[in-house]
């Protein structure tokens, strides 16, 4: 580990919770939205706004989905974490069950505005600004703007805004795991356009209880109850249907099997955007059901040294480990256990692509 450079990112998308408690404490103390006073972090046009905006309209279906959850439960939960720092723009959130995970990131070449601070909320896509989106074309102007307490959408004239919202308890230890297992995760193989569309074809008609399997065949690929060597295995495939209307705009699809099968993300990649969808192993057990207890993970992390890893980190930061512990003379050891803390706490998210880890500001929501 110590002749490996390892490239973090800072993110601020893992949000908490206000709750009682040596961690509440410790985590309030470096949150991002604390750090900044502007009510605006991003104001800019968006490159590619007919792809993006069926990717958010997906994102929004997978927050209002749910696999396993009664109505009452539900209505208690909300919709996307939107976050913007480092010239890059991510949404993402989970299904209402936590069993799925999706993520828009914005792309550097996806966007032509201004980062004003970095920062990060939680919005509700609500039934106006859907149907907005569903109105976009290829040629459109679209302008977005995202600040402490809104979000909003802007074109001709016309703004939809979507205000700020709690943020569901359930995805702490959602967003905690699934960029555990992102970390655990390797390349599978890349698809173009026709063979994805052929792919997704195969998902058999209504819920699936047993596992399925990702097989090729000369130069097609198919779902198949049947396992053969070195498949990629899939539960609840029926979830990926909610990914139907979007694989007919993708220029390629590239797939991440966990190494354990604990659960497989595929990225659906367009020219400015990517799109990032992962799957629990059983669609019956979210993200949220393995997540580990903060507690007892922060017990033996002094508060001196997050904070020197705080000083040098901001929103969606690409982050060397070996460069800290030499500007703020801290053993590289010390920082590499820093690093599977806060990634075992939820602190720490994971790039499949660029195999980046990045550390969350955990803002507060009472």
């Amino acid at each position: 580990m110590a002749s490996q450079t390892l490239n973090y990112q800072y993110d601020s998308s893992s949000t908490l919770t206000k709750k009682k408690g040596k961690e509440n404490l410790l985590l309030s103390k470096f949150s991002e939205v604390d750090k900044g006073s502007s009510p605006c972090f991003f104001w800019g046009t968006l490159n590619q706004p007919y792809e993006l905006s069926r990717c958010l309209i997906t994102l929004s279906n997978i927050v209002q989905s749910s696999f396993n959850l009664s109505p009452f439960q539900l209505a208690l939960l909300k919709d996307p974490i939107v976050t913007a720092g480092n010239e890059q723009i991510r949404f993402e959130g989970f299904s209402h069950c936590a069993g799925v995970y999706a993520r828009v990131d914005v792309l550097d070449s996806g966007q032509d505005g201004e980062f004003i601070e970095n920062g990060t909320t939680n919005v509700d896509f609500n039934t106006p600004l859907i149907s907005e989106l569903g109105k976009i074309k290829k040629n459109d102007n679209l302008v977005l703007s995202v600040g402490q307490k809104e979000v909003g959408f802007h074109k001709d004239g016309k703004s939809t805004i979507e205000r700020k919202v709690p943020l569901p308890a359930k995805w702490i230890k959602g967003l905690t795991t699934v960029q555990h297992f992102f970390s655990e995760s390797e390349y599978g193989l890349t698809l173009n356009r026709i063979q994805a569309i052929q792919l997704f074809k195969t998902i058999p008609n209504g819920k699936v209880k047993t596992d399925y399997f990702l097989l090729k065949r000369g130069n097609r690929y198919s779902f198949s109850p049947l396992k053969s060597k070195d498949a990629i295995c899939i539960g609840g495939i029926h979830r990926l249907r909610l990914l139907n209307h979007l694989i007919p705009l993708i220029n390629e699809l590239k797939i991440y099997p966990h190494k354990d099968l604990k659960s497989v993300s595929f990225i659906l990649c367009f020219d400015h955007v990517n799109f990032t969808f992962s799957v629990s192993r059983d669609f019956w057990r979210g993200f949220s059901g393995e997540g580990a207890a903060l507690e007892e993970l922060i017990e033996d992390l002094p508060d001196s040294l997050i904070q020197a890893f705080d000083n040098y980190s901001y929103a969606n930061q690409e982050f060397n480990p070996a460069l800290i512990a030499l500007e703020e003379n801290i053993d590289l050891s010390k920082i590499e256990k820093l690093s599977t803390k806060l990634s075992a706490m939820g602190l720490l998210g994971f790039d499949l692509e660029k195999k980046w880890i990045f550390l969350s500001s955990t803002p507060l929501q009472t």
